[in-house]
């Protein structure tokens, strides 16, 4: 099947400006990006997609996703634990809720069910659901009996031995990427943000497991000694490095090029925004979430001006911080971070698709056809992809999520 959307601004994904042209896609890839009206005018294809002055962009990445938060735009929960049937299907449902939202590919941060994930993927990749591509996760692993808050389950003890049998058991399972969660976090329990959860041996034996393995490490890390630790043991992605000093913002530029990483401003202003009934008290997390983000508007822009990848995904899922807010994160890097608009779109395109290891987040030949088209042009204003009447299509691998008017062409 070969289509050809024409008539639309093509923004690559590059942070470059968007260009005139058409983007001819051939069965799930992209078989060329055209701006010659002679060359375009020249394409047969089996149909023809009029993008009517529309931006055609890569499908979005979110690089810190928790399918198993349950709260969406379609539906709140008011309990963060669920049971085991409704945590599977609010997972399905977030999954197809993203991809309505121009998501096509997540980065997952780990879940509260124990393979789910690996099983969700699965389904995605057969057809059987519809969902973005999905590096999937297990259960978030925090070590039982430390003074910072268990978000995860240890089910297999401690000690390197243990890392290793944990690494071994998410390899068995499907897991891509597993997440370890090293420091406490404030707001759940004032002042854990320091704790540190993991000895140095157990972050070792994990680092060296899962490279064997052939598995990625995502980190939920505050403090500097955490962070220090987490590069240590070689992770892939390191999330929110809110406390980071200038010795751990040097070591992170030290590894940028093996490293990714995503402050999650999301939850943060969703939790200020927030107003809780009487009997839910939000006072804890709304002072962490405004002194993370006081911390980060000047930590951020240090990183990126020395080269350090810098990604958006907010901690979507909770229930004032429901999954299909997403792309409230491109706002929030240009609001809070100081990147132009075609930068916040740059780092949800090109850099996650750096970060997910596949051919996707860019427009560009050989690329998967993973591709929205906007009315509108979101390299002036990213709000308009807050709004999901102003994506006019979403294409995953070159089959159609949502069309656009396709006319048959004519013999």
């Amino acid at each position: 099947m070969r289509h050809i959307i024409r008539n639309i601004a093509i923004f690559d994904g590059t942070g470059s400006a968007p260009v005139a042209g058409a983007v001819v896609v051939e069965d799930d890839r992209i078989a060329a990006v055209l701006h010659d009206a002679a060359a375009i005018a020249a394409v047969e294809a089996d149909h023809v997609i009029d993008g009517q002055g529309g931006t055609l962009m890569p499908g979005m990445i979110d690089s810190h996703t928790h399918l198993t938060w349950g709260s969406s735009v379609e539906k709140i929960y008011h309990q963060f634990i669920l049971p085991p049937e409704e945590l599977k299907i609010a997972a399905w449902r977030n999954a197809r809720v993203l991809l309505d939202h121009g998501y096509t590919s997540l980065y997952s941060a780990g879940a509260l069910g124990d393979q789910i994930e690996p099983e969700l993927a699965r389904a995605i990749e057969a057809g059987e659901t519809p969902g973005p591509r999905l590096i999937p996760s297990t259960l978030e692993r925090s070590p039982e009996g430390e003074e910072g808050v268990e978000t995860g389950d240890v089910f297999n003890g401690r000690g390197p031995d243990a890392m290793r049998a944990f690494v071994a058991y998410c390899a068995a399972e499907g897991v891509k990427s597993l997440k370890l969660v090293i420091s406490g976090e404030d707001a759940l329990k004032p002042g854990s943000s320091g704790d540190i959860l993991y000895t140095d041996e157990e972050m070792l034996a994990a680092g060296e497991a899962a490279k064997e393995a052939g598995l990625w490490i995502a980190t939920h890390a505050y403090s500097p000694r955490a962070i220090e630790l987490a590069l240590e043991a070689g992770a892939r992605i390191l999330y929110h490095c809110s406390f980071a000093d200038d010795a751990a913002i040097d070591a992170m530029v030290a590894k940028k090029d093996a490293i990714f990483y995503a402050p999650g401003p999301g939850v943060s202003v969703a939790a200020l925004e927030a107003s809780p009934p009487p009997y839910i008290n939000m006072t804890s997390m709304k002072a962490s979430a405004a002194e993370r983000l006081e911390r980060e508007k000047t930590l951020v822009p240090k990183l990126k001006a020395r080269g350090v990848r810098i990604l958006p995904g907010g901690d979507y899922g909770f229930p004032f911080n429901p999954h299909g807010r997403n792309a409230r994160d491109l706002e929030h890097f240009v609001t809070y971070y100081g990147f132009t608009p075609a930068e916040a779109l740059s780092a949800a395109t090109m850099l996650g698709g750096q970060l997910m290891g596949q051919q996707v987040g860019q427009v560009k030949p050989g690329y998967l056809a993973d591709l929205l088209l906007v009315d509108g042009d979101p390299t002036q204003d990213v709000r308009i992809l807050q709004d999901t009447n102003n994506i006019k299509m979403i294409m995953l691998g070159g089959r159609m999520h949502k069309s656009p008017a396709v006319q048959p062409v004519a013999a």
